[in-house]
């Protein structure tokens, strides 16, 4: 992960781009992309896997990013979401359901 935001960091001050990455402009950035994402699906299931790994990575890219300018490292946030979440869905509760926590 450190090589990953090094390169992507690398990549942004060649290009003097770090001056645009605002955390309000990469959350925008991050849901624009996504919305890309989704764009892949809007009428079927018949996606380019290609097209929409394009649109995971630009995703991906600008959550590093945001890691990155808030100071946080994304393993360590992911890994107490995580936590946090396990807490919400015990297994013995949400194995194989979608209902939402506050139902189980």
């Amino acid at each position: 992960m450190e090589e990953l935001m090094k390169e992507i960091k690398q990549f942004n001050e060649e290009r003097d781009w770090d001056q645009f990455h605002s955390p309000e402009n990469l959350a925008k950035s991050i849901s624009i992309e996504a919305g890309e994402l989704l764009e892949c699906f809007q009428w079927n299931n018949n996606y380019d896997k290609d097209e929409v790994c394009e649109e995971l990575a630009d995703v991906f890219t600008y959550c590093i990013m945001m890691a990155d300018k808030l100071v946080v490292d994304p393993k360590e946030i992911i890994l107490k979401k995580l936590d946090k979440t396990r807490k919400k869905y015990p297994v013995d509760k949400a194995k194989g359901v979608s209902t939402k926590y506050n139902k189980l």
